[in-house]
């Protein structure tokens, strides 16, 4: 449900009443994945998608009925050979969706406006919603902050609120969304409850070093796919927040001094685009050695090659350098700025979620890899 937190945010504030779907669970290929939504409103107007388009109309459907009597239901679509062009998913696989309404009159509506309003604006918290359970408790959502403290309640004993409430915790510092299972009176013992822990972080940052062209069309790609973006470079000529609109911070700084200073995770992006080594070495000697997601640098395999020296030279080993993607991006042919960021944004999603980079035609794995990892 978070996945439309922004327009969410706006129909609560509205005081609209609408009903949400959210995929909970997911076997095999299937489009979206667990927490991914599509909501309606009272006038019919829908948003989001659980399922790329296969389920989206009984889906629909499923909202409207929700909104009129009210009940939380839990739905399993999955392939067969007589709905799969009808209410079926044509990809094969199964999905089971939660249907909320959120009514004026809804005991879990301050509860889920309060999540939706941490995701708009960026503040950590985790919404846990039972997604199987006995019917009265279907729906129910509990609101965890990273302190720990609560808001709502799962309709158990006190006990109920708290271990979802540490479990919750445990996935929103992961930054993760997941499933926990718990029995009714709140201990850990299998059956009973599901719960949906969907989390709320701060998008994870991407950091460009180097303020040339093809950094502008790559801000334009990081911030497409969901990421805080910051372009640092030392000329503040070229530094400049007219040439960088759409970056959400534009520093004037030797990159490896701002890198040094600056706050990184597991999560972070670094593209390096200078390709001077008067930059890079000093640059890259400080990020191999940092916890980061990705570490990109542009330049001609030669560039490269020159690059590998100097590191060496500079006291990086063999196990840092291995982390260090150069020439950065998947062979797409690029040439312009656009295709150049394209090919590096491909790279980072395919490092992220497990890809091989290779064309989907002809190929034997499943598509949608991690989620098969999670089914397994």
């Amino acid at each position: 449900m978070l996945d439309i937190a922004d327009a969410l945010h706006r129909w609560a504030a509205e005081g609209r009443e609408f009903a949400v779907a959210t995929v909970v669970s997911v076997d095999g290929s299937a489009p979206r994945g667990p927490g991914a939504a599509l909501a309606v409103d009272s006038e019919g107007t829908a948003i989001g998608s659980v399922s790329g388009g296969c389920v989206e109309g009984a889906v629909y459907e499923l909202c409207r009925q929700a909104l009129q009597d009210g009940r939380s239901v839990r739905e399993r679509f999955g392939y067969s050979d007589e709905d799969a062009f009808a209410v079926g998913l044509t990809c094969g696989g199964v999905v089971d969706i939660l249907v909320t309404p959120v009514r004026a009159d809804a005991r879990e509506r301050a509860v889920l406006a309060a999540a939706l309003s941490a995701a708009t604006y960026g503040e950590a918290a985790a919404l846990a919603r039972v997604v199987h359970g006995p019917a009265q408790l279907l729906g129910r959502a509990l609101l965890v902050r990273p302190d720990g403290s609560h808001e709502g309640g799962l309709g158990g004993p006190d006990d109920l609120d708290r271990t979802a409430a540490a479990e919750a915790r445990a996935l929103l510092h992961a930054g993760r969304t997941g499933t926990v299972t718990l029995s009714e009176d709140g201990s850990h013992c299998p059956g009973g409850l599901i719960l949906l822990v969907e989390c709320s972080v701060e998008p994870p940052r991407m950091i460009v070093f180097g303020a040339v062209d093809f950094a502008a069309a790559l801000v334009r790609v990081g911030k497409f796919l969901g990421h805080h973006v910051t372009v640092c470079d030392a000329r503040p000529v070229f530094a400049t927040r007219a040439r960088f609109p759409e970056a959400d911070e534009v520093v004037v700084d030797w990159p490896h001094r701002y890198l040094r200073e600056t706050r990184t995770d597991r999560r972070t992006v670094l593209c390096v685009l200078t390709h001077e080594a008067r930059f890079d070495v000093p640059l890259l000697t400080e990020a191999l050695r940092r916890p980061v997601a990705f570490i990109g640098a542009m330049g001609s395999r030669r560039t490269h090659e020159d690059r590998l020296r100097r590191l060496r030279e500079a006291g990086l080993d063999e196990g840092e350098l291995a982390r260090l993607r150069s020439p950065v991006g998947l062979d797409l042919g690029a040439r312009t700025p656009e295709e150049t960021a394209l090919s590096i944004a491909a790279e980072i999603v395919a490092a992220r979620r497990g890809g091989t980079g290779l064309p989907l035609t002809g190929g034997a794995e499943p598509i949608h890899r991690d989620l098969a990892r999670a089914a397994a």
